[in-house]
C-alpha cells in the first residue's frame, strides 16, 4: 500500500503542532508501508519526499490563491497513490482535488477548525473566506476524518453538519519519549537568564490569539513575586497581538522581576532544558484541539496546568497530572471567555497554587511522563491510522 501524506510542514521547517504530527506519523508509517511525502518549500534531502514551492505567477497574491497554487502541483503527483492523506486546510484542496482526479480515497486529519479561527481574517483577509471553504468542502467529502481528540470530534459535527459521524474517527496526537524527555542542563538554562532555583512557570507556543497570551500575562501580574515566569513565545500572527503581548510584557518587566521573553524558537535541547527545569508548563488556550506542547512539558516531567477547552482535558489530568482551568466560552468561534476576569484570576489562583507546592508539582510531573508513555505512543497511532487506510480499500 503506498499512501501519499500531503502537509505543508515538514522538517526541517515546522513551526507548529500539526508539522511535529506529520513527521512522527510518518517515521510511525513507514514500517508498515510506502509513504511519499509532499510537502512545501525547499527540496529536501530525505527521501519520498517532494516539496513544491509557489509558482512565480502567484508571487505576492494572496496567502489562500498561493496556497492553492501548491495544492494543485500536489494533486497531479498523487497518481499512483492507494491513499491521499492531507493535514490542515493548506493541504485539504491537494487531498481533495487528488482524490476527484485519481479515484483514490482522501483521509483529513483534523489539527484546527477554521470556523473556529476568526481572528485569522486578521492575516487573510478575504483569504479566510477561500480557507474555509477549502477547508469545508474536503471535510465534506472524505472518506474519513481523523480528529486528534474527542472534543476535537464533537468541534467537527458542529461546525461541518454534513460530515457523516460515521467517517469520524479519533486517533490522539502523539510524543516521541526518546526525544522529548528530561534534560538536566542547568548550565543552558541559565544561559537565558533564568534562575533554576526560584519557582517558574514557563509557556512555549506561537503568539496567537488561540493560544491566550494575553490572558496568562494578566494572569501573571496576580502571581506571588518570588514566582518566575518564561515565555518561549514568537512567531506572532499579525503586527496587532506582537504590541498588545510586548505592551504586557514590558509593563510585567516594570513591575516585578523573573520576567524572561525568549523570541525565538529554540533547538530541543534547550527547550527541554528550560521545561525540565520549570516547575509548571502553563497552555493558557481558548482553541487548542489536542495540545502536542502539553505531551512534549509531560514527557519532560513537568507538570502541566491547561485550560479546560478542546482536547486539553484529554491530556491533562486534572489533580493527577497537573491543574485544568475551568472557562466558560463565547460561542461565537473566537473562544473568548464569557467573563474574561474571572477566567483569569481562576488562571493565577490554579498556577499560584501549583508552582508553590513544588513537591506536588513534582508527583504532577512524574504521573504526566508516565501517561504519556502509555496513552499517546506513536507506534499505536501509526497502528489505528493504517487500520483507517485499509478500510477504505478493502
Amino acid at each position: 500500500m503506498r499512501v501519499d501524506l500531503l502537509t505543508k510542514e515538514y522538517p526541517p521547517d515546522i513551526y507548529g503542532g500539526a508539522g511535529v504530527h506529520a513527521a512522527e506519523l510518518v517515521k510511525a508509517l513507514r514500517s508498515r508501508m510506502e509513504v511519499q511525502v509532499r510537502c512545501w518549500g525547499a527540496p529536501r534531502d530525505e527521501a519520498d519526499v517532494t516539496a513544491y514551492r509557489t509558482p512565480g505567477e502567484l508571487a505576492g497574491a494572496n496567502g489562500s490563491l498561493a496556497t492553492l497554487g501548491v495544492d494543485l502541483q500536489m494533486a497531479q503527483d498523487v497518481g499512483g497513490a492507494d491513499v491521499v492523506h492531507s493535514h490542515t486546510w493548506y493541504a485539504n484542496a491537494g487531498g481533495h482535488l487528488a482524490k476527484l482526479l485519481h479515484g483514490v480515497p482522501h483521509v483529513v486529519t483534523a489539527h484546527s477548525l477554521e470556523p473556529l479561527r476568526p481572528w485569522k481574517a486578521e492575516q487573510l483577509g478575504g483569504g479566510y473566506r477561500i480557507s474555509s471553504e477549502i477547508e469545508r468542502t474536503a471535510y465534506e467529502a472524505a472518506d474519513a476524518v481523523i480528529a486528534v481528540s474527542r472534543g476535537m470530534g464533537d468541534d467537527i459535527l458542529r461546525s461541518y453538519p454534513a460530515v457523516d459521524p460515521a467517517r469520524l474517527h479519533v486517533v490522539y496526537n502523539g510524543i516521541d519519549l526518546s526525544a522529548w524527555k528530561p534534560n538536566d542542563d542547568l548550565d543552558v538554562v541559565r544561559s537565558f537568564g533564568v534562575d533554576p532555583d526560584r519557582p517558574t512557570v514557563i509557556f512555549v507556543g506561537r503568539i496567537t490569539r488561540q493560544k491566550g497570551l494575553p490572558f496568562l500575562l494578566r494572569a501573571v501580574a496576580q502571581l506571588p513575586p518570588e514566582v518566575q515566569v518564561v515565555l518561549c513565545a514568537g512567531a506572532p500572527d499579525t503586527p496587532e497581538i506582537m504590541a498588545e503581548v510586548s505592551g504586557l510584557v514590558a509593563a510585567l518587566q516594570e513591575e516585578r522581576s523573573g520576567i524572561v521573553w525568549i523570541e525565538r524558537m529554540l533547538p530541543r535541547d534547550q527547550l527541554t532544558a528550560l521545561l525540565t527545569a520549570a516547575d509548571v508548563f502553563v497552555c493558557p488556550s481558548v482553541y487548542e484541539p489536542l495540545g502536542i506542547v502539553n505531551l512534549e512539558a509531560m514527557a519532560c516531567g513537568t507538570a502541566v496546568v491547561g485550560t479546560a477547552t478542546g482536547g486539553i482535558p484529554e491530556v491533562v489530568v486534572d489533580g493527577e497530572t497537573g491543574r485544568i482551568v475551568p472557562i466558560d466560552q463565547v460561542q461565537d468561534g473566537t473562544g473568548t471567555p464569557t467573563d474574561p476576569e474571572r477566567f483569569v484570576a481562576d488562571l493565577a489562583r490554579i498556577l499560584t497554587d501549583t508552582v508553590l507546592d513544588r513537591e506536588t508539582a513534582r508527583r504532577y510531573g512524574e504521573a504526566g511522563r508516565e501517561r504519556a508513555r502509555t496513552v499517546f505512543d506513536w507506534d499505536a497511532i501509526g497502528a489505528q491510522t493504517e487500520e483507517i487506510y485499509r478500510s477504505l480499500i478493502a
